[in-house]
């Protein structure tokens, strides 16, 4: 049995959902945030099951963001539970503070290349570093590759590494029931963010494609027989291809979109945020550049646009 535990957060997401596995191992899938609130409720769902804390036997990770990690360490030494992710998140996440504080460098270079001001990218950076709390550093006790199987006493998980949505992305499939535990990978009710991230290995070469990449992730749970799918935040899926097309669908309408008006005149990204969303791209300025490089690199790709640098700023132009 599967129980779905919703822990508050302080996010514009809402609630995340961690998964209580009542198998042995006794399981937990992700935290929830680090806050005190969070703790208490979690704690309180655990109870009305019959469970605490200190029963907990294995943590796994599907994702980096803090949401999903905050209070891994503090359940971990109350429990003694193994903590199971992706072996390229365990060094991030032993690393937490340096890995976020690299990772706010990288976005604010890809900002300022992009025609963000600066007094808006010093604002962002802010807010980052304020909400660096929520999460914290953790040991990986158990570390897991494509491909590998996580095993229970009445059930076993295959590991896929999913990326897009953040680097580490990792979903876990019960092939006997068709169950896919799938963190922020697929969500009903909203279109996960493929944000322009840091790889986990440091990387210093080219941006990656955060869009590109995750519709590729996309493309392959598409594959899949899935009865239902085990989301990070909202409701369960049940008929993930139907949505997964609708996904398709709308990061091509997206594109076109931005085709449009780049056709008009040459623009940065930051511009092109602004076109399509209005004073939603300064307070919300990474996630609405990261949309808009997502689908600028879909139109790269084809031919259709090409980027030209002036003064370190990149415009975007009809190939």
């Amino acid at each position: 049995m599967i129980h779905c535990l919703p822990i508050p957060t302080p996010f514009a997401v809402g609630r995340v959902n961690t998964y209580l596995v009542e198998d042995d191992p006794l399981t937990l899938v992700d935290s929830g945030p680090n806050s005190a609130t969070s703790l208490t409720t979690l704690e309180g769902a655990l109870a009305e099951r019959g469970r605490k804390v200190e029963d907990l036997e294995r943590i796994v990770i599907t994702h980096q963001h803090i949401d999903h990690i905050g209070l891994v360490q503090i359940l971990a030494d109350r429990s003694g539970a193994e903590v199971v992710a992706l072996e390229g998140l365990k060094p991030w996440l032993a690393q937490y503070r340096d890995g976020m504080e690299a990772d706010d460098a990288f976005a604010e270079a890809i900002m300022a290349r992009n025609g963000i001001p600066e007094d808006v990218r010093m604002a962002l950076r802010s807010v980052s570093s304020a909400f660096r709390a929520w999460g914290a550093a953790a040991t990986v006790t158990s570390t897991v590759r494509e491909g590998d199987t996580i095993g229970f006493a009445d059930r076993t998980w295959t590991v896929h590494h999913r990326p897009g949505h953040s680097p580490s992305d990792t979903v876990f499939h019960d092939a006997e029931r068709g169950e896919l535990i799938a963190g922020d990978h697929l969500i009903k009710h909203i279109s996960s963010n493929p944000l322009i991230s840091r790889p986990l290995d440091g990387g210093a070469g080219a941006r990656p494609q955060a869009l590109v990449i995750y519709l590729e992730s996309l493309a392959q749970t598409r594959a899949m027989d899935l009865a239902r799918v085990l989301p990070g935040h909202g409701e369960e899926i049940r008929g993930h291809r139907p949505l997964i097309e609708e996904r398709f669908r709308l990061h091509e309408r997206r594109a076109r979109k931005l085709l449009g008006l780049i056709a008009e005149r040459p623009r940065t990204a930051y511009e092109l945020a602004q076109a399509m969303w209005g004073n939603v791209a300064v307070t919300q300025a990474y996630l609405t550049l990261s949309e808009v490089l997502g689908h600028v690199d879909l139109l790269r790709n084809d031919g259709h646009v090409t980027e030209v640098e002036d003064d370190g700023v990149a415009r975007f132009a009809v190939a």
